[in-house]
């Protein structure tokens, strides 16, 4: 069984930083594209950042330039690093990978969530 594990939400006060990761395990052959959600409470789930298997990043606008996305493909872990960051920043964050599992192939699958909350 392949699974997606968040760490590194909590609550921070106005302009800090988080760092969020996301580590695949089980019977992995490689992942392609993977990428964080968020959902704020009473809003629908958005699309945060992206990284393909080559690297190439994409971000929505309200993050360009404070969130940056990265992966380490050898340890099969995603980040999120979150700097300057927003009150309009608090929601609960999803990882999401595509991964290629032995004989089933490609499989869409999302983290459980974790919550990051920008607070004084």
């Amino acid at each position: 069984q392949v699974q997606l594990q968040e760490s590194g939400g909590g609550l921070v006060q106005p302009g800090g930083s988080l760092r969020l990761s996301c580590s695949a395990s089980g019977d992995i052959l490689d992942i392609n594209g993977m990428r964080w959600y968020r959902q704020a409470t009473g809003k629908q789930l958005e699309l945060v950042a992206s990284i393909t298997g080559g690297g190439t990043t994409y971000y929505i606008d309200s993050v360009k330039g404070r969130f940056t996305i990265s992966r380490d493909n050898a340890k099969k872990t995603l980040y999120l690093q979150m700097n300057s960051l927003k009150p309009e920043d608090t929601a609960v964050y999803y990882c999401h990978a595509e991964i290629i599992k032995p004989v089933t192939g490609t499989s869409d699958t999302w983290g459980q969530g974790i919550l990051v909350t920008v607070s004084s």
